[in-house]
């Protein structure tokens, strides 16, 4: 069997099965809080995995591998950052963020944050809110799509437009069909497939590669040498900018709604704490895989056995291809699709809540709440494919601009209320707006050549284009944390400050 009849076959397979569990699911929605959260009755698996995988997916099995094998070892300090990130949402943002929810029947994001705001602001910031999540999310989702299309072109010689458009039909299916429920449960299948992968796909090239001190001799041998030192060849300030810029990654999740409806979503504590150990032992195992892939990936290239790649993020699929039987290596290849569609299908049930409920449309007609939700999933699904046709961009880029971008718009301000401040709604539109403008700022500055420039433009470039990018993911919390930690006192009632 060739290699494209297996990747065929166990696609089909495995979209079958997708589309099943959407069937299933479908019949337990009722209402729209079991559409959008699964009824708050989520156990530890599902919980923990769906996490795991929705909050990685396609970006660490090809974006970091890619990373990895461009930068080398100083791209590793990422990984401290992204696990810090785990441990902060399950044990500290968790027990808030679920109790209220479930307290005061809170389903997205928005309802969280604006507890306690008059109505005036709590409109204008939904609207905002809105904005903002949809804006981020169609790049997020294009990002995905993009990682889609790659393994469609790769393997199947398909055009661009015929790759996305596949991949973007596969997933609507089953989310349109079962929300929550198709999505978790969804998510937990490919959470388990990715693990698998990323322990035996690695440990193959691996040896393929000769083992470690091989890897490292030839790596050694025909690379600059700060590809293998720790600090990247940089000196101890650029250094420092370089590694807390990475860490700023870790702060991404606190402002993501579709891993905050996650710890909404868990069924009690019990199950929090037991999600929380599966989604942290998929992270070291995922994230430890693939840094091992990607160095092992580098020495085949040097020493070629694998030919040249002009995008390090399909080293993923040259590898698999390169030491796997062509079997295997559909199989493997349809993980990777799937870890596609496990962030996909959270973000765009995320981004039909914000549309459908913070913007009150479920409210003026509820007895259709469910199919406006359908309905909205599907234009931001053709919004993100206009997105994806015509604006490439590397599946990195485009994730860290959404990650960043959401974290340092919502994730201030719920750092506030986990610290129990209810900031006035002029405080957190405030906030939103500062976190999101400031993030855009340093990331348009960072897309802008330096050369020709000069006085502030040249040196706001010079601050954009530090290595970690820093500016981009650290530096936009700063406004908005001093302007919700100035909130003059502790409210324990719903007023408004």
């Amino acid at each position: 069997m060739s290699q494209q009849t297996a990747v065929l076959i166990t696609l089909i397979l495995y979209k079958v099965t997708l589309i099943a569990i959407g069937f299933w699911a479908s019949k337990r929605v009722k209402d729209e809080a079991d559409f959008f959260l699964g009824g708050r009755d989520v156990g530890p698996i599902v919980s923990g995995f769906s996490y795991a995988a929705s909050t990685s997916s396609a970006w660490v099995l090809l974006g970091f591998s890619g990373f990895v094998y461009v930068n080398g070892l100083s791209a590793l300090w990422m990984v401290p950052g992204i696990w810090a990130g785990y441990i902060v949402m399950w044990l500290w943002v968790g027990p808030s963020l679920r109790a209220e929810s479930e307290q005061h029947s809170q389903v997205t994001l928005t309802d969280y944050l604006v507890r306690g705001v008059d109505p005036t602001w709590r409109k204008i910031i939904a609207a905002v809110s809105t904005l903002l999540i949809i804006l981020c999310f169609i790049f997020y989702i294009a990002a995905q799509f993009d990682a889609a299309a790659k393994a469609f072109v790769d393997q199947f010689n398909l055009s661009m437009l015929e790759s996305v458009l596949l991949g973007a039909v596969i997933i609507l299916i089953y989310c349109l069909l079962g929300g929550f429920w198709a999505v978790s449960v969804t998510d937990t299948l490919q959470g388990i497939v990715m693990a698998v992968v990323a322990i035996g796909l690695p440990l193959m090239v691996l040896l393929s590669a000769g083992g470690f001190g091989d890897v490292f001799t030839t790596l050694g041998g025909a690379l600059p040498a700060s590809y293998l030192q720790w600090n990247g060849g940089f000196g101890p300030m650029i250094f420092l900018g370089f590694v807390f810029g990475i860490w700023g990654i870790g702060l991404g999740p606190l402002g993501q709604p579709h891993l905050l409806s996650r710890l909404m979503a868990v069924r009690d504590d019990k199950a929090r704490r037991q999600g929380f150990i599966i989604a942290m032992g998929w992270g070291v195992v995922v994230y430890i895989g693939m840094a091992v892939l990607a160095l092992a990936g580098r020495a085949l290239v040097e020493g070629g056995a694998l030919s040249g790649l002009g995008d390090g993020e399909v080293i993923f699929y040259r590898a698999a291809s390169h030491v796997l039987p062509p079997v295997l290596a559909g199989i493997v290849i349809a993980a990777t699709l799937s870890a596609v569609m496990s962030t996909v299908d959270s973000v765009l049930l995320s981004a039909a809540a914000a549309v459908a409920h913070d913007l009150g449309f479920n409210e003026k007609f509820p007895k259709r709440a469910v199919f406006t939700s359908r309905l909205v999933m599907a234009a931001i699904a053709v919004l993100a494919v206009i997105l994806t046709l015509s604006l490439p961009d590397t599946i990195f880029n485009r994730v860290l601009f959404a990650w960043s971008a959401l974290g340092a718009a919502f994730g201030p301000v719920v750092v506030a209320r986990v610290f129990g401040l209810f900031p006035s709604g002029k405080r957190i539109i405030a906030a939103i707006l500062s976190g999101f403008i400031v993030t855009v700022i340093f990331y348009s500055y960072g897309t802008i050549t330096i050369e020709e420039q000069q006085g502030l433009t040249k040196l706001l470039l010079q601050w954009a284009h530090l290595p970690g990018d820093p500016f981009e993911r650290v530096i936009p919390w700063i406004i908005p944390l001093l302007i919700v930690f100035t909130t003059p006192k502790k409210n324990t009632t719903d007023s408004n400050n």
